[in-house]
């Protein structure tokens, strides 16, 4: 069996989470499930990205506009694979034989303001032809794969669910990091980009709540991550002791979340949401939204809000600080929870899939 996998999106500077999705999938598929694969880039890969095998190809192409559909179409068609996998919605137009896609979310049907109208544009139009022209489609929950069917009609039986994996990042030092980026002591947590779609106004309505309940707590609210389209300055303005860090090294990461008293992800709309079970490895108890992806995450080893109601989310806030038995309750269950989340079992669905589809 000889398989196509475009790896395209594994070489960037600063690593999202499709771009950690794909360069983690395929690193457990070569290492753990042999074949013959090729592996198809836009830049030439650092040395040691992935396993050096006899059983596997890296060819470079370089192309500046177009990727996908000129350069890594052309290589299809000269290379004749059994299978093409492609770990980030976009399928070449025109390529020969079988293909399995992955698409992460649909976001953009949910929130088409959050993104500029070309790209909205693109991403419906990409997601829909992939949808349609895959043998197989991977989703990362029963959330997306439900968009998939409700939006473009696209049967069940052609969607497989598989959930990512997701690492323990590792905890350097809680307080060495702490003092780098400026924070509190104590600190609730959210991270990710700052866009509408990550609920911002509401997180910081129900911390104003909190502390008004709660004024002799000094505990902060830290939103951690890069401003992202439509952030908005109002959001904060006039609630005391929120830090802005930026942008995040990866580094840091792990020793962020554990340091953190919660994290706080009401999120409005997730594919699969990784921060969740990253805080859970850290032994960080999460506060999560009861709608999309996330109910499937958490399970009962979080605390499940209405992302639009501020009183329930400050309520749930006041449990982490308020009630330590239920804390320590929720960090054993989260560190369970986050444990069945693992690469070496996503590359073994897909690997599974990719030979049902080149041998159909």
């Amino acid at each position: 069996m000889r398989i196509a996998i475009d790896a395209s999106r594994t070489t960037v500077e600063h690593v999202t989470g499709t771009e950690h999705y794909a360069r983690q999938l395929i690193r457990a598929l070569l290492e753990d499930h042999p074949q013959h694969i090729t592996l198809y880039f836009r830049d030439t890969p650092p040395p040691g990205l992935y396993l050096d095998s006899a059983l596997v190809q890296q060819r470079v192409i370089t192309l500046p506009r177009l990727w996908t559909h000129l350069g890594f179409a052309s290589a299809l068609w000269r290379d004749r694979p059994d299978v093409t996998f492609v770990p980030a919605h976009t399928l070449p137009i025109f390529f020969p034989g079988r293909a399995v896609v992955t698409v992460h979310d649909l976001g953009f049907k949910y929130f088409p303001e959050a993104h500029p109208d070309m790209t909205r544009r693109y991403l419906d139009w990409t997601t829909r032809y992939s949808a349609s022209r895959a043998s197989i489609i991977l989703a990362d929950s029963h959330a997306t794969a439900h968009d998939l069917t409700h939006f473009y009609g696209t049967p069940p039986e052609k969607i497989r669910v598989v959930y990512p994996g997701v690492d323990p990042p590792p905890v350097t030092d809680v307080e060495a990091v702490r003092k780098k980026y400026h924070l509190p002591a104590r600190y609730f947590l959210f991270i990710g980009t700052l866009q509408p779609r990550k609920n911002i106004a509401r997180i910081v309505q129900a911390y104003a709540r909190w502390r008004e309940q709660h004024p002799d707590d000094e505990t902060g609210l830290v939103l951690a991550g890069g401003k992202g389209w439509l952030y908005e300055e109002a959001w904060i303005e006039g609630v005391p002791n929120i830090h802005l860090p930026g942008y995040i090294d990866e580094a840091d990461k792990g020793a962020l979340y554990a340091g953190a008293l919660a994290l706080i992800f009401p999120s409005l709309y997730e594919g699969f949401g990784f921060p969740v079970i990253e805080a859970m490895h850290c032994g960080t108890p999460v506060i999560a939204s009861s709608t999309s992806s996330l109910p499937e995450l958490v399970g009962k080893a979080g605390l499940l809000v209405d992302p639009l109601d501020t009183e329930a989310i400050a309520k749930q806030m006041a449990v982490m600080t308020d009630d330590e038995a239920r804390w320590f309750q929720l960090r054993e269950a989260g560190y369970q929870q986050a444990a069945q989340f693992t690469w070496e079992a996503a590359a073994e669905q897909v690997a599974a899939i990719l030979e049902a589809v080149a041998t159909a």
